[in-house]
C-alpha cells in the first residue's frame, strides 16, 4: 500500500514561531505552543477537579488533547489579538470563518485514514460543550495569568488586559471547579523560586 506524505506535523512543529499578543510589548514573548501546553495543563486539572470534586464524568486527558489542539487554526493565521478581532461583530464573522477554515485545512492535511480520529479535536464547533466549556475557562485563566505577570515586571501594556479578563475570571467562578482552581492554585502563579523552594 503507497502511503502519500503528510504535511500535518510539520504545520503544528511550526507553533514556537507564532507570537502570542504580537500587537502588544511583551517582557517575556509567548508563542502559541507553549500556551497550548499551559491550557492543556489546567484543562485538565479543571476536569480532574470537576469530576473528583464536583461529580462530574469528563475524561481529563481528552480535555488536555482538545487544549493542546485548541489554536491550530493558528497555523495558518497566526495570532490575531482580541482587540481587532472582536472590534465589531462583522470583524468577529469573518475572522470566525477564516478560523473554520484554517482549522479544516489542518484536517485535511492529514492522511484520510486518520482525520476521523481527529475532526472533533482540531474542529472546534464539533468540540462537546462540556469539553468546549473547561477548555475555554482554562485559556481565559492562562491569559490572566499571563497578563498578572507583565504587570509584575512593570509592563502596564497588559493592565486593560486584566481589566477585561477580571468580570471574565468573576463569571467563570460560578463553575465550582473554576472558583476551586483559582482558590487553591491562582496566588502561587506569581510567586518567586525562592518563596516556591521554601519550606511550608
Amino acid at each position: 500500500m503507497t502511503q502519500s506524505t503528510s504535511t500535518f506535523l510539520a504545520w503544528l512543529f511550526r507553533m514556537p514561531l507564532i507570537r502570542r499578543w504580537s500587537l502588544m510589548y511583551c517582557v517575556k514573548p509567548e508563542n502559541v505552543a507553549e500556551h497550548s501546553h499551559q491550557v492543556a495543563i489546567v484543562a485538565h486539572l479543571l476536569a480532574v477537579i470537576k469530576n473528583r470534586l464536583y461529580g462530574g464524568t469528563l475524561v481529563p486527558e481528552r480535555a488536555a488533547t482538545i487544549a493542546l489542539y485548541h489554536e491550530c487554526s493558528e497555523t495558518r493565521l497566526g495570532d490575531i489579538v482580541s482587540p481587532v478581532k472582536y472590534s465589531n461583530d462583522q470583524i468577529t464573522n469573518e475572522f470566525k470563518k477564516l478560523e473554520a477554515a484554517a482549522e479544516q485545512q489542518c484536517l485535511d492535511s492529514l492522511p484520510e485514514v486518520l482525520r476521523e480520529d481527529f475532526a472533533d479535536l482540531l474542529i472546534q464547533q464539533r468540540v462537546e460543550p462540556e469539553y468546549a466549556a473547561v477548555v475555554k475557562a482554562a485559556d481565559v485563566i492562562c491569559a490572566y495569568l499571563k497578563a498578572k505577570d507583565e504587570l509584575a515586571h512593570h509592563n502596564h501594556e497588559f493592565s486593560h488586559v486584566v481589566e477585561k479578563l477580571e468580570p471574565k475570571l468573576a463569571d467563570l467562578r460560578r463553575e465550582p471547579e473554576v472558583a476551586y482552581f483559582l482558590d487553591v492554585f491562582l496566588a502561587s502563579c506569581g510567586a518567586t523560586l525562592d518563596s516556591l523552594a521554601s519550606p511550608s
